[in-house]
């Protein structure tokens, strides 16, 4: 079940927390979040999920920033949230999606316990100008049933403080080093 906005606004301070939060913000069943006035842009012609690839920042002026289509955009929400026992998951407003801008290309998707900042995947397909504080996409929550893991304490993504490029990069290291350690013990039982 989705909740409702007034249970998103019942359940703050103890399984949601938004800050900062604007009531005006708040929907029948979902709340609206703001784009920071930050962007990322990354350098890489070829991006490989090998290794971390070179990005650059972009500020977006008060007279907005026009994006390119075909082009991908990390940005992040000015609101930090925090949940616990709910899935929380990230939609673009269809105002937005109105224009041609998608907000996230495939994660919208939350782990019940994160806590930080939602990274956007923003895309355009054709030029759209954007600003700083738009309410840019609505975050809306799920009720979760049988046992809650949380997301773990030491997540990639875990406690950000700033729009995140793809870490995925990190999960290749740590196979490739289990992987060596069972060589290593296998070649010892052989000897």
């Amino acid at each position: 079940m989705i909740l409702s906005g007034s249970e998103i606004q019942a359940r703050l301070g103890s399984d949601i927390v938004i800050d900062p939060f604007v009531e005006s913000q708040l929907n029948p069943n979902s709340y609206n979040l703001r784009l920071h006035n930050e962007l990322l842009v990354y350098e890489e012609i070829v991006l490989d999920m090998r290794k971390p690839n070179r990005f650059r920042r972009i500020e977006i002026p008060p007279e907005g920033l026009e994006l390119d289509p075909n082009r991908l955009y990390l940005g992040r929400t000015i609101e930090r949230t925090e949940t616990h026992n709910l899935v929380p998951m990230l939609e673009g407003r269809s105002s937005v999606g109105r224009l041609g801008l998608f907000v996230h290309v495939t994660a919208g998707f939350g782990d019940v316990g994160f806590c930080g900042y939602w990274t956007l995947e923003m895309y355009a397909i054709q030029p759209v100008r954007i600003y700083a504080g738009v309410e840019i996409c609505q975050i809306f929550y799920h009720t979760v049933e049988g046992a809650v893991h949380e997301y773990k304490q030491s997540g990639k993504y875990q406690h950000n403080k700033d729009i995140q490029p793809s870490l995925l990069y990190r999960e290749f290291a740590q196979p490739e080093d289990r992987q060596r350690k069972l060589w290593d013990a296998d070649d010892t039982k052989v000897t």
